[in-house]
């Protein structure tokens, strides 16, 4: 039987591996104009982010809770619910806040300030409370996400809108127009408006005391916590220069130890 030898390979001479070596092109340095030009592409690609996409903000009361917590940081998607525009095309998925959307909004009262809510009835939408407890066109919502931190009753909060007159902390504005939405037991979510609600709902000034949140105030959804530290709930009325400096040596002072590592990159839902 004939049989097939394996034939084995030559080795090829030291010095014509040291040939080749030298045959192969050397990679090309990068020049310190590239580094800079690269560099430079970063922070402008960063830049745009953090300008158009991307805000920082800073949780000041317990409205949300235990959603939010006072103290938590923010950053919150700006191009999710803005305009839509023709420029940028499919590259930013804008869409109309939904049932349940977290949002960041400059409020109605108080020129200049932002406020996060949670979005409970959109444009159609028919709301009315009754004992603390949300209906929406009739149905009962169930709200996991609630928390109630006093535990107590009260006739305006907890039955709105019926109880309109008997409302405290109203503003002047919303007890003069809030009939125009009231059918029935029912207010009436208008056209190009919103009715917000803290997650706290025995503390939360939302829409029950200022009326319906216009598209146009929407800044945007927080999206996840970068970074939470333990503060306390008369700190945020500080406005002091003294005070706000005291607190921030605190902060430099008890960084690692106050600070909520459990909530750093939650998301916000």
């Amino acid at each position: 039987m004939a049989t097939i030898e394996k034939e084995m390979p030559q080795q090829k001479p030291a010095q014509d591996k040291r040939a080749l070596a030298k045959t192969k092109p050397e990679k090309k340095k990068e020049t310190t104009l590239e580094f800079i030009a690269s560099i430079a592409v970063v922070l402008v690609v960063g830049l745009f982010i953090i300008t158009f996409n991307l805000q920082a903000f800073e949780i000041p009361s317990s409205s949300m809770e235990t959603t939010l917590l006072i103290g938590d940081h923010v950053f919150v998607d700006r191009v999710r619910f803005a305009p839509k525009t023709s420029w940028i095309g499919p590259l930013e998925p804008y869409r109309a806040p939904r049932h349940g959307d977290i949002v960041v909004f400059l409020s109605v009262t108080l020129p200049g300030q932002y406020i996060v809510k949670r979005i409970i009835g959109v444009p159609g939408d028919r709301i009315h409370l009754r004992n603390g407890v949300v209906y929406r066109n009739g149905e009962r919502l169930e709200e996991p996400y609630v928390f109630r931190s006093l535990h107590n009753y009260d006739t305006y909060r907890d039955n709105f809108p019926a109880a309109a007159s008997q409302g405290y902390g109203v503003s002047p504005e919303w007890l003069l127009t809030m009939h125009n939405y009231v059918q029935g037991d029912d207010i009436v979510v208008p056209p190009g408006r919103y009715f917000g609600m803290g997650d706290n709902r025995e503390v939360s000034a939302d829409s029950r005391y200022w009326g319906f949140i216009p598209q146009e105030n929407i800044v945007g959804r927080p999206m996840f916590i970068y970074w939470s530290f333990q503060t306390p709930a008369d700190q945020v009325e500080k406005t002091a220069l003294s005070e706000r400096l005291a607190f921030m040596g605190h902060v430099v002072v008890h960084f690692f130890g106050e600070t909520r590592w459990s909530r750093t990159f939650h998301l916000v839902r």
